[in-house]
């Protein structure tokens, strides 16, 4: 529902986004990852019709991003970091005008409204001038006018900045069940953990390039290694006496008195085995598992932990900055 095929932007000379191969199938949710500067926004206006590519191409639901421009918003829901509310407006006028503007009629385009205030809580507010909502109420409603005409493609930059706790979980809540066979959807965050826990694939830009695209599982893999396990016995047994009996069975990574811990590429069928040889040696296991890992790992692996946002040239229009040679250079071979 989503495809980029070599998708570039120039700004007077200055390549913002370089030549990016993209796609999202249905039903799927992809997150867009990148410190600032690193072409997301810019790559999310080019999929939105918004900005004209200089190079490669883009297709929205079948249709050419440029071709079909005017058609290719109507599919889309975009929601910006920092959206432009119209602050004179109440919500339900705000959600009225556009819904017309994208050819709602009047009966369901309040029949949308009311549905969707209510969903993120806002329908005890809908008379209430939007100049007088708070950043997370100025969040959810420009999130319920990207939701307005029920579009099969979202665009989501940010869509919990500047939110409570509370008001977050709403909206993940939402995006979650946002997500069906008939629907796209890439979101744009810097909150790691809500990417971890929203999205089936992710994909990592730097520098203009997409430089690392899988799932969770997969990229932590490709990046850490097979999965780390921590085995426990029954005091007052020490953990020393694990490792001699799983010689050729699992790698094992340290050893104290009180744990072993060790990685195995097929845990599903090792980790059996030893339990098995344990019991057999008549050594009682206290506890067996798996030690999270988290997407902050995997991302600083392949980003560059400590490396700065660059100094190069702001993107024209975005918002964004350019993050610089020194990026690139530690590019990793995924």
């Amino acid at each position: 529902m989503i495809e980029a095929h070599q998708l570039s932007k120039q700004f007077s000379g200055f390549e913002a986004v370089r030549g990016i191969d993209l796609e999202v199938r249905p039903g799927e949710l992809l997150a867009l990852l990148g410190p600032n500067g690193a072409g997301k926004t810019t790559t999310v206006r080019m999929l939105g019709a918004i900005l004209r590519p200089s190079g490669g191409s883009a297709r929205i639901c079948g249709l050419d991003v440029v071709e079909h421009a005017q058609t290719v918003r109507g599919k889309v829901g975009l929601l910006t970091e920092y959206p432009g509310l119209y602050g004179r407006m109440s919500a339900v006028e705000y959600l009225d005008f556009f819904g017309g503007l994208l050819g709602l009629g009047p009966g369901l385009r309040r029949q949308r409204a009311e549905l969707l205030l209510q969903q993120f809580g806002l329908w005890d507010a809908r008379e209430r001038k939007l100049d007088g909502y708070s950043k997370g109420m100025k969040q959810k409603i420009a999130l319920v006018r990207a939701l307005i005409h029920d579009p099969p493609v979202l665009f989501l930059d940010e869509p919990t900045t500047a939110m409570d706790p509370q008001s977050a979980r709403t909206v993940r809540d939402a995006i979650g069940e946002l997500r069906s066979g008939a629907r796209a959807i890439l979101l744009t965050t810097h909150n790691l953990a809500e990417a971890e826990l929203l999205a089936d694939r992710i994909a990592i830009i730097r520098g203009g390039q997409i430089i690392a695209l899988g799932s969770f599982d997969e990229l932590g893999r490709q990046l850490l290694g097979a999965t780390l396990y921590e085995l426990r016995l029954a005091p007052p047994l020490s953990a020393a006496l694990v490792p001699p009996l799983l010689d050729g069975l699992v790698t094992v990574e340290s050893v104290t008195d009180t744990a072993m811990r060790y990685r195995c590429a097929e845990p599903n069928l090792v980790n059996p085995q030893i339990l098995a040889r344990l019991a057999a040696c008549g050594l009682p296991v206290l506890a067996l598992a798996e030690l999270p890992r988290s997407l902050e790992e995997v991302y600083l692996r392949i980003v560059g932990e400590g490396m700065g946002e660059g100094t190069g040239n702001r993107e024209q229009g975005t918002g964004e900055r350019e993050p610089g040679a020194a990026l690139l250079s530690h590019r990793p071979a995924l």
